[in-house]
Protein backbone atom coordinates (compact mmCIF):
# COMPACT_ATOMS: atom_id res chain seq x y z
CA UNK A 1 0.00 0.00 0.00
CA UNK A 2 2.67 2.35 0.87
CA UNK A 3 4.46 1.53 -2.34
CA UNK A 4 1.27 2.63 -4.64
CA UNK A 5 0.94 5.56 -2.91
CA UNK A 6 5.28 7.12 -3.52
CA UNK A 7 4.08 5.88 -6.86
CA UNK A 8 0.52 7.93 -7.22
CA UNK A 9 2.74 10.68 -5.25
CA UNK A 10 4.88 10.99 -7.68
CA UNK A 11 2.64 10.94 -10.69
CA UNK A 12 0.64 13.86 -9.00
CA UNK A 13 3.16 15.70 -8.65
CA UNK A 14 4.81 15.91 -12.05
CA UNK A 15 1.21 15.55 -13.72
CA UNK A 16 0.66 18.16 -16.49
CA UNK A 17 -2.00 19.72 -18.74
CA UNK A 18 -2.41 20.94 -22.23
CA UNK A 19 -6.13 21.28 -22.48
CA UNK A 20 -9.34 21.06 -20.90
CA UNK A 21 -10.06 17.63 -21.71
CA UNK A 22 -6.45 16.45 -20.10
CA UNK A 23 -7.53 18.46 -16.90
CA UNK A 24 -10.60 16.78 -16.56
CA UNK A 25 -9.13 13.10 -17.52
CA UNK A 26 -6.23 14.15 -14.53
CA UNK A 27 -9.67 14.72 -12.06
CA UNK A 28 -11.42 11.29 -13.22
CA UNK A 29 -8.34 9.18 -12.95
CA UNK A 30 -7.11 10.14 -8.98
CA UNK A 31 -10.36 12.49 -7.62
CA UNK A 32 -13.29 10.59 -9.10
CA UNK A 33 -15.26 8.06 -6.73
CA UNK A 34 -14.17 5.54 -8.93
CA UNK A 35 -10.49 7.28 -9.06
CA UNK A 36 -6.93 5.34 -8.49
CA UNK A 37 -7.28 7.25 -4.28
CA UNK A 38 -10.77 6.02 -3.94
CA UNK A 39 -9.09 2.31 -4.71
CA UNK A 40 -6.83 2.83 -2.26
CA UNK A 41 -9.27 4.02 0.43
CA UNK A 42 -11.08 1.12 -0.45
CA UNK A 43 -8.44 -1.08 0.39
CA UNK A 44 -7.19 0.72 3.33
CA UNK A 45 -9.32 -1.99 5.44
CA UNK A 46 -6.90 -4.90 4.43
CA UNK A 47 -4.06 -2.74 5.77
CA UNK A 48 -3.10 -4.38 9.37
CA UNK A 49 -3.98 -3.01 12.72
CA UNK A 50 -0.27 -2.22 13.23
CA UNK A 51 0.36 -0.21 9.95
CA UNK A 52 -3.68 1.84 9.76
CA UNK A 53 -2.64 4.76 11.59
CA UNK A 54 0.64 5.95 9.34
CA UNK A 55 -1.27 4.23 6.21
CA UNK A 56 -4.12 6.40 6.81
CA UNK A 57 -2.34 9.42 6.92
CA UNK A 58 -0.31 8.54 4.00
CA UNK A 59 -3.51 8.45 2.32
CA UNK A 60 -5.04 12.04 3.37
CA UNK A 61 -1.70 13.37 2.28
CA UNK A 62 -2.28 12.14 -1.03
CA UNK A 63 -5.85 13.24 -1.62
CA UNK A 64 -5.02 16.50 0.11
CA UNK A 65 -1.61 16.64 -2.60
CA UNK A 66 -3.87 15.20 -5.62
CA UNK A 67 -6.63 18.50 -5.13
CA UNK A 68 -4.09 20.89 -4.40
CA UNK A 69 -2.34 19.80 -7.81
CA UNK A 70 -5.56 19.62 -9.33
CA UNK A 71 -6.60 23.55 -8.17
CA UNK A 72 -2.94 24.48 -9.12
CA UNK A 73 -3.40 23.24 -12.71
CA UNK A 74 -7.06 24.45 -13.39
CA UNK A 75 -6.50 27.83 -11.91
CA UNK A 76 -2.99 28.08 -14.56
CA UNK A 77 -5.31 26.64 -17.36
CA UNK A 78 -8.22 28.57 -16.91
CA UNK A 79 -5.37 32.32 -16.93
CA UNK A 80 -4.75 31.28 -20.52
CA UNK A 81 -8.81 31.76 -21.03
CA UNK A 82 -10.68 34.52 -21.92
CA UNK A 83 -13.48 35.79 -20.08
CA UNK A 84 -16.72 34.39 -20.91
CA UNK A 85 -17.87 38.29 -21.02
CA UNK A 86 -14.95 39.22 -23.33
CA UNK A 87 -16.60 36.61 -25.96
CA UNK A 88 -18.27 38.02 -28.51
CA UNK A 89 -20.53 35.35 -29.07
CA UNK A 90 -21.69 37.44 -32.70
CA UNK A 91 -18.58 36.62 -34.49
CA UNK A 92 -17.95 34.49 -36.95
CA UNK A 93 -15.30 31.60 -36.02
CA UNK A 94 -13.26 32.63 -38.77
CA UNK A 95 -10.89 35.91 -39.31
CA UNK A 96 -12.19 38.31 -41.13
CA UNK A 97 -10.06 41.00 -42.92
CA UNK A 98 -11.62 44.78 -42.82
CA UNK A 99 -13.28 45.97 -45.61
CA UNK A 100 -14.14 49.22 -47.69
CA UNK A 101 -16.05 51.50 -49.64
CA UNK A 102 -16.83 50.72 -53.02
CA UNK A 103 -14.93 53.16 -55.84
CA UNK A 104 -18.18 54.09 -56.71
CA UNK A 105 -19.10 54.81 -53.62
CA UNK A 106 -15.86 56.60 -53.08
CA UNK A 107 -16.22 58.26 -56.43
CA UNK A 108 -19.80 59.31 -56.02
CA UNK A 109 -19.10 61.12 -52.32
CA UNK A 110 -16.40 63.32 -53.65
CA UNK A 111 -18.56 64.29 -56.60
CA UNK A 112 -21.37 64.66 -53.77
CA UNK A 113 -18.68 66.67 -51.82
CA UNK A 114 -17.08 69.17 -54.49
CA UNK A 115 -20.53 70.81 -55.55
CA UNK A 116 -22.00 70.63 -52.34
CA UNK A 117 -19.03 73.26 -51.70
CA UNK A 118 -20.67 75.59 -54.36
CA UNK A 119 -24.44 75.26 -53.32
CA UNK A 120 -25.88 71.95 -54.51
CA UNK A 121 -28.23 70.21 -52.40
CA UNK A 122 -29.20 66.47 -52.49
CA UNK A 123 -32.81 65.66 -54.04
CA UNK A 124 -33.45 61.80 -54.27
CA UNK A 125 -36.66 60.07 -56.12
CA UNK A 126 -37.79 56.79 -57.65
CA UNK A 127 -36.32 53.61 -59.43
CA UNK A 128 -39.68 52.98 -60.55
CA UNK A 129 -40.72 55.82 -62.37
CA UNK A 130 -43.48 56.96 -64.64
CA UNK A 131 -43.23 57.83 -68.26
CA UNK A 132 -44.12 61.61 -67.52
CA UNK A 133 -41.15 62.21 -65.50
CA UNK A 134 -38.58 60.18 -67.24
CA UNK A 135 -39.74 60.80 -70.66
CA UNK A 136 -42.93 63.50 -71.33
CA UNK A 137 -41.57 66.04 -69.03
CA UNK A 138 -38.33 66.23 -70.23
CA UNK A 139 -39.55 66.86 -73.86
CA UNK A 140 -39.06 63.33 -75.31
CA UNK A 141 -40.60 62.76 -78.41
CA UNK A 142 -43.32 59.83 -78.66
CA UNK A 143 -41.15 57.88 -81.26
CA UNK A 144 -38.22 59.01 -79.55
CA UNK A 145 -36.31 55.50 -79.38
CA UNK A 146 -35.84 56.04 -75.82
CA UNK A 147 -39.06 54.76 -75.21
CA UNK A 148 -38.53 51.39 -77.19
CA UNK A 149 -38.52 48.38 -75.25
CA UNK A 150 -34.90 47.54 -76.34
CA UNK A 151 -33.85 50.87 -74.57
CA UNK A 152 -35.84 50.75 -71.34
CA UNK A 153 -36.74 48.55 -68.65
CA UNK A 154 -40.61 48.71 -68.72
CA UNK A 155 -42.73 47.43 -65.66
CA UNK A 156 -44.68 44.11 -67.02
CA UNK A 157 -48.12 44.84 -67.66
CA UNK A 158 -47.91 48.63 -67.34
CA UNK A 159 -46.67 50.53 -70.32
CA UNK A 160 -46.32 53.19 -68.43
CA UNK A 161 -44.04 52.26 -65.43
CA UNK A 162 -40.56 51.97 -65.87
CA UNK A 163 -36.97 51.66 -64.58
CA UNK A 164 -35.82 54.98 -65.05
CA UNK A 165 -33.03 55.03 -67.47
CA UNK A 166 -31.39 58.56 -66.04
CA UNK A 167 -31.87 60.76 -62.61
CA UNK A 168 -33.56 62.94 -64.61
CA UNK A 169 -36.73 62.24 -63.18
CA UNK A 170 -35.40 63.39 -59.79
CA UNK A 171 -35.09 67.05 -61.38
CA UNK A 172 -38.87 66.86 -62.97
CA UNK A 173 -40.14 65.86 -59.69
CA UNK A 174 -37.87 69.03 -57.96
CA UNK A 175 -38.92 72.03 -60.70
CA UNK A 176 -42.45 70.33 -59.93
CA UNK A 177 -42.67 70.75 -56.14
CA UNK A 178 -40.36 73.20 -55.77
CA UNK A 179 -39.99 77.22 -56.59
CA UNK A 180 -37.04 79.06 -58.14
CA UNK A 181 -34.17 79.46 -57.07
CA UNK A 182 -32.89 75.44 -57.75
CA UNK A 183 -29.87 74.23 -57.43
CA UNK A 184 -29.89 70.46 -56.80
CA UNK A 185 -27.69 67.26 -57.23
CA UNK A 186 -29.20 64.15 -58.42
CA UNK A 187 -27.24 60.99 -57.35
CA UNK A 188 -28.84 57.53 -58.15
CA UNK A 189 -28.82 54.29 -59.90
CA UNK A 190 -30.05 54.06 -63.54
CA UNK A 191 -31.28 51.08 -65.60
CA UNK A 192 -30.55 50.70 -69.46
CA UNK A 193 -31.67 48.11 -71.77
CA UNK A 194 -27.63 47.20 -72.79
CA UNK A 195 -25.90 44.24 -73.58
CA UNK A 196 -23.15 43.55 -70.26
CA UNK A 197 -19.85 44.11 -71.63
CA UNK A 198 -16.50 45.04 -70.33
CA UNK A 199 -17.69 49.27 -71.56
CA UNK A 200 -21.71 48.31 -70.86
CA UNK A 201 -23.95 47.45 -67.83
CA UNK A 202 -27.83 46.85 -68.29
CA UNK A 203 -27.59 49.24 -64.22
CA UNK A 204 -25.30 51.76 -63.28
CA UNK A 205 -24.81 55.25 -61.57
CA UNK A 206 -25.12 58.76 -62.76
CA UNK A 207 -25.22 62.35 -61.04
CA UNK A 208 -27.09 64.83 -62.63
CA UNK A 209 -27.11 68.74 -61.56
CA UNK A 210 -29.62 71.77 -61.87
CA UNK A 211 -29.45 74.95 -61.51
CA UNK A 212 -32.71 77.37 -61.77
CA UNK A 213 -32.91 80.78 -61.53
CA UNK A 214 -32.95 84.18 -62.75
CA UNK A 215 -30.53 85.31 -65.45
CA UNK A 216 -28.43 82.20 -65.84
CA UNK A 217 -26.27 81.95 -68.10
CA UNK A 218 -24.35 79.16 -70.45
CA UNK A 219 -21.12 81.10 -69.24
CA UNK A 220 -22.41 80.07 -65.29
CA UNK A 221 -22.98 77.00 -66.12
CA UNK A 222 -19.14 76.54 -67.94
CA UNK A 223 -17.55 77.98 -64.87
CA UNK A 224 -18.92 75.41 -62.56
CA UNK A 225 -17.70 72.22 -64.99
CA UNK A 226 -14.86 74.14 -64.66
CA UNK A 227 -14.61 74.30 -60.95
CA UNK A 228 -15.81 70.34 -61.01
CA UNK A 229 -13.07 69.26 -63.28
CA UNK A 230 -10.16 70.76 -61.49
CA UNK A 231 -11.05 69.70 -58.07
CA UNK A 232 -11.80 66.14 -59.31
CA UNK A 233 -8.69 65.75 -61.48
CA UNK A 234 -6.38 68.54 -60.24
CA UNK A 235 -5.67 71.77 -61.01
CA UNK A 236 -3.85 71.27 -64.77
CA UNK A 237 -7.03 70.15 -66.17
CA UNK A 238 -8.36 71.60 -69.19
CA UNK A 239 -11.82 71.64 -70.51
CA UNK A 240 -13.23 71.71 -73.87
CA UNK A 241 -17.05 71.67 -74.88
CA UNK A 242 -18.15 70.54 -77.88
CA UNK A 243 -21.83 70.84 -79.83
CA UNK A 244 -24.33 68.49 -79.07
CA UNK A 245 -28.39 67.48 -79.10
CA UNK A 246 -30.62 66.09 -76.00
CA UNK A 247 -34.05 66.72 -75.86
CA UNK A 248 -34.35 68.85 -72.42
CA UNK A 249 -31.30 70.92 -73.06
CA UNK A 250 -30.74 73.69 -75.98
CA UNK A 251 -28.62 74.57 -76.63
CA UNK A 252 -26.62 71.53 -75.67
CA UNK A 253 -23.01 70.43 -75.29
CA UNK A 254 -20.61 67.58 -74.41
CA UNK A 255 -17.71 68.25 -72.41
CA UNK A 256 -14.12 66.69 -72.62
CA UNK A 257 -11.15 66.61 -70.24
CA UNK A 258 -7.79 66.98 -70.74
CA UNK A 259 -6.28 63.27 -70.51
CA UNK A 260 -5.09 62.69 -66.67
CA UNK A 261 -3.25 59.74 -68.11
CA UNK A 262 -0.78 61.48 -70.44
CA UNK A 263 -1.63 65.52 -69.60
CA UNK A 264 -3.01 65.91 -72.99
CA UNK A 265 -0.15 64.30 -75.40
CA UNK A 266 -2.30 61.47 -76.77
CA UNK A 267 -1.85 57.96 -75.53
CA UNK A 268 -3.99 55.03 -76.19
CA UNK A 269 -6.63 55.57 -73.08
CA UNK A 270 -7.78 58.91 -74.97
CA UNK A 271 -7.08 57.40 -78.34
CA UNK A 272 -4.47 60.05 -78.66
CA UNK A 273 -6.62 62.55 -78.79
CA UNK A 274 -5.32 64.03 -75.80
CA UNK A 275 -9.37 64.48 -74.46
CA UNK A 276 -11.70 62.55 -72.51
CA UNK A 277 -15.88 62.96 -72.36
CA UNK A 278 -17.11 62.53 -69.02
CA UNK A 279 -20.04 64.47 -69.75
CA UNK A 280 -23.19 65.97 -71.22
CA UNK A 281 -24.78 69.12 -70.28
CA UNK A 282 -27.02 72.49 -71.72
CA UNK A 283 -29.23 74.90 -70.74
CA UNK A 284 -32.64 73.87 -69.69
CA UNK A 285 -35.04 73.55 -72.57
CA UNK A 286 -37.86 75.94 -72.61
CA UNK A 287 -40.59 73.63 -72.83
CA UNK A 288 -39.31 71.56 -70.12
CA UNK A 289 -39.71 74.49 -67.81
CA UNK A 290 -43.34 75.16 -68.93
CA UNK A 291 -44.11 71.52 -68.35
CA UNK A 292 -42.59 71.62 -65.28
CA UNK A 293 -44.93 75.04 -64.78
CA UNK A 294 -42.10 77.62 -64.31
CA UNK A 295 -42.08 80.50 -66.54
CA UNK A 296 -39.33 80.19 -69.38
CA UNK A 297 -39.99 84.25 -69.11
CA UNK A 298 -38.56 84.77 -66.14
CA UNK A 299 -36.38 82.06 -65.09
CA UNK A 300 -33.63 79.92 -67.14
CA UNK A 301 -31.18 77.18 -65.89
CA UNK A 302 -28.51 74.47 -66.53
CA UNK A 303 -28.44 70.77 -66.51
CA UNK A 304 -25.78 68.57 -66.50
CA UNK A 305 -25.43 65.19 -65.99
CA UNK A 306 -22.05 62.10 -65.94
CA UNK A 307 -21.71 58.52 -65.06
CA UNK A 308 -20.08 58.05 -62.01
CA UNK A 309 -18.45 54.70 -63.60
CA UNK A 310 -16.68 56.60 -66.25
CA UNK A 311 -15.70 58.67 -63.71
CA UNK A 312 -14.33 55.81 -61.73
CA UNK A 313 -12.59 54.84 -64.43
CA UNK A 314 -10.96 57.79 -64.87
CA UNK A 315 -9.53 58.12 -61.77
CA UNK A 316 -8.61 54.32 -60.84
CA UNK A 317 -8.51 53.57 -64.61
CA UNK A 318 -10.33 49.91 -64.49
CA UNK A 319 -10.53 49.14 -67.53
CA UNK A 320 -13.66 46.69 -67.00
CA UNK A 321 -17.01 48.13 -65.68
CA UNK A 322 -18.33 44.47 -64.64
CA UNK A 323 -15.77 44.42 -61.75
CA UNK A 324 -17.41 47.08 -60.03
CA UNK A 325 -20.89 44.83 -59.45
CA UNK A 326 -19.29 41.55 -59.16
CA UNK A 327 -18.24 41.99 -55.91
CA UNK A 328 -14.41 39.97 -56.17
CA UNK A 329 -12.78 40.72 -53.01
CA UNK A 330 -9.14 40.74 -54.77
CA UNK A 331 -11.07 43.52 -56.61
CA UNK A 332 -12.57 45.53 -53.80
CA UNK A 333 -9.27 45.43 -50.92
CA UNK A 334 -7.06 47.86 -53.55
CA UNK A 335 -9.40 50.66 -52.12
CA UNK A 336 -8.84 50.03 -48.69
CA UNK A 337 -6.16 52.65 -48.54
CA UNK A 338 -7.94 54.95 -50.75
CA UNK A 339 -11.00 54.51 -48.35
CA UNK A 340 -9.35 55.04 -45.17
Amino acid sequence: MKEKIEILKKEIENFAVATADELEAMRIKYLSKKGEIAALFSDFKNVSNNDKRSVGQLLNELKDLAQQRYNILKESFSGNKKNDDDLDLTRTAEPISIGARHPISLVKNEIIDIFSRIGFVIAEGPEIEDDWNVFGALNFAPEHPARDMQDTFFIEKSPDVLLRTHTSSVQTRTMMTQQPPIRVLCPGRVYRNEAISYRAHCFFHQVEGLYIDKNVSFADLKQVLLYFAKEMFGEQTQIRLRPSYFPFTEPSAEMDISCNLCGGQGCPFCKYTGWVEILGCGMVDTNVLKNCEIDPEIYSGYAFGLGVERITNLKFQVKDLRMFSENDVRFLQQFQVVAN
